[in-house]
């Protein structure tokens, strides 16, 4: 059977990215690793999580996961298991940026 219909293309356009979240990726320690190297299962995601450790945009990446709901990888530093323990812990935060600003503030005015 030969099918000579042509069917109708759909444009789709992409959302533009926040300039902010520009300046923070353009900063981020991973940008340079393989990405596979971020979405493995196990163990290995303890060695994923290390890329973290002196990332100096880790608060951005885990906020943007986490506001985003990125379910698999390892993303600011915390493992899919570790980010759904932490959604389900506060199920009432709306913004993760403003979340871990205020824990910040909190911090500096207590110690």
């Amino acid at each position: 059977m030969y099918v000579s219909k042509i069917r109708d293309v759909t444009t789709v356009s992409v959302a533009k990215v926040p300039e902010a979240r520009l300046e923070w990726v353009s900063q981020a320690l991973c940008r340079t690793t393989n990405p596979d190297e971020l979405f493995v299962r196990g163990a290995a995601q303890r060695k994923a999580a290390a890329i973290c450790r002196h990332c100096p945009v880790i608060a951005e990446c885990l906020a943007d996961a986490l506001d985003n709901q990125m379910e698999f990888g390892v993303w600011g530093g915390m493992t899919e298991r570790q980010r759904r323990a932490l959604l389900k812990q506060h199920p009432e935060v709306g913004s993760w940026s403003e979340f871990f600003e205020a824990r910040r503030k909190r911090r500096r005015r207590t110690g």
